[in-house]
């Protein structure tokens, strides 16, 4: 059962927003140097219609809990580092690894993390992943995920 706010401005029923979306396909090569915008092509649910285009838009002001699950096949381990983030209007949560340390290529890697972020109404959370120096040869895999609830 869905939680349900009144707004008494405009006398609407809003539905509590929740979002749970994974790539449609593998995202291959993700460029070097670059800060990439994650691609989430199919929603597994999208309780109130806050994602679209990648991007999850805080429909009122709240305490939002946003995590994801990065699935990164045939990671450089030439890079200075890797970051991923859950970018937000107000800051950026990064997960961050020094590939430097690693005898070969991995091909599996797995990055993880959660917030609880402060958002207004209109702002906005994706995620992103980089990468300085070696080569473009990072995926995606398409059983990556991203999710998020308003918490209060």
């Amino acid at each position: 059962m869905a939680i349900s706010k009144i707004n008494f401005n405009s006398r609407e029923l809003v539905t509590t927003p929740a979002f749970l979306v994974e790539p449609a396909s593998t995202q291959t090569d993700v460029a070097e140097d670059a800060l990439t915008d994650i691609v989430f092509g199919t929603e597994i649910f999208d309780q109130n219609g806050d994602f679209a285009s990648n991007t999850f838009t805080a429909p009122v002001t709240g305490r939002y809990q946003l995590q994801y699950n990065l699935y990164a096949l045939y990671i450089d381990n030439v890079p200075n580092y890797i970051e991923s983030q859950i970018t937000t209007s107000n800051r950026p949560y990064r997960c961050t690894l020094d590939p430097r340390g690693f005898d070969q290529d991995p091909v599996y890697w797995t990055f993880t993390i959660s917030a609880l972020a402060d958002m207004d109404a209109g702002d906005t959370a994706k995620i992103q992943f980089e990468f300085d120096g070696g080569v473009a040869q990072a995926d995606i895999s398409g059983h990556s995920y991203f999710s998020g609830y308003l918490v209060a």
